[in-house]
């Protein structure tokens, strides 16, 4: 009978690997500093190309940090957190765990610009390195009333928090908003009422669920609240989708669609008059996706302020604004 390494063969031969968790071992300062650490390997340990890697680090850790609203309520919300540092060509690695550690020492402060500064200054003392980046992503709850019978519902935003601190010193911070409302065709409304004029035909124009993500970058020493976000971009397009409606609700959101027809081109150039309008913007990139309902593809459109060094138009993730 073949003896087996971790399980007791079926002739009763004991397992070679003894296999059992001890719950009362705790690990003293002598047993810790015994340990191997793998930041210490020899060089010639690290494996491909002797190069730097620009970003190293953790996805979606989770935790639930404090957000203050415009009207300075406080909001505990569960957060999806990315952080990444550089590494040089001659580190093996990072420790990770040591990034997740920076965030439990600062949870209990109220998340803002300042406070993603002090977290990716953390990272750089921490782990030796010279460029961090860090986003954190929730779901920011809004009330919202309906058009007409003023019911109030909940609205859910995605929003991320950017930070970036270069090798140079340099500190960038951005804020991500994706906004999602209605788009009605006005080529499709004009058909519509053609063939209601000419031939008495009833139809209906197509509209559709539509997304527009913001990214934006404050001017220095200003501020701008999410939900002065979220208010710049219904100003621009009226449309938003509704949470809560009865009939004339719904009646009225027909009619505001009819009032505000735009085509995807319109939207983004809606939307940057109303960003580029804003004092406290320094820069600004929108991204339109509408979900077409007369065909099986979407219509895309990018536009950015133009800045010079800043923001391109270089977004092709499209497939992240289905909603």
């Amino acid at each position: 009978m073949k003896q087996m390494y971790l399980h007791r063969s079926s002739s009763g031969q004991p397992a070679l690997v003894k296999r059992k968790y001890d719950q009362k071992f705790r690990a003293s300062a002598a047993y810790r500093a015994s340990m191997p650490d793998m930041m210490e390997v020899a060089h010639e340990a690290i494996q491909g190309a002797n190069v730097p890697i620009q970003q190293v680090g953790i996805h979606n850790f989770k935790l639930p940090l404090k957000y203050r609203t415009k009207a300075g309520k406080i909001l505990t919300l569960e957060t999806s957190v990315t952080g990444t540092v550089s590494l040089e060509a001659e580190l093996k690695g990072i420790n990770m765990g040591r990034i997740m550690r920076s965030f439990y020492e600062h949870k209990d402060a109220v998340t803002t610009g300042e406070w993603m500064g002090k977290i990716l200054k953390s990272y750089l003392r921490t782990v030796a390195s010279k460029d961090a980046r860090l986003k954190i992503s929730f779901s920011y709850p809004m009330v919202r009333d309906s058009l007409r019978s003023r019911l109030a519902g909940f609205q859910f935003y995605n929003v991320a928090f950017e930070g970036v601190m270069t090798r140079d010193g340099r500190y960038r911070r951005f804020i991500h908003f994706d906004f999602v409302y209605s788009s009605a065709c006005p080529c499709s409304a004009e058909l519509t009422e053609h063939a209601r004029d000419q031939r008495g035909a009833y139809g209906v124009s197509h509209s559709q669920r539509s997304k527009a993500r913001i990214t934006l970058e404050e001017n220095d020493g200003k501020k701008i609240w999410i939900e002065d976000v979220h208010a710049l971009c219904l100003r621009a397009l009226q449309t938003e989708t509704q949470v809560m409606v009865k009939r004339e609700d719904e009646q009225a959101f027909a009619e505001l669609n009819g009032a505000n027809l735009k085509f995807v081109e319109d939207a983004a150039r809606l939307l940057y008059q109303a960003f580029d309008a804003d004092r406290r913007i320094k820069d600004f990139r929108i991204v339109c996706s509408h979900l077409e309902s007369l065909h099986s593809h979407d219509a895309v459109s990018v536009i950015c302020k133009g800045v010079k060094g800043g923001f391109t138009a270089d977004f092709m993730d499209f497939g992240a604004l289905v909603c």
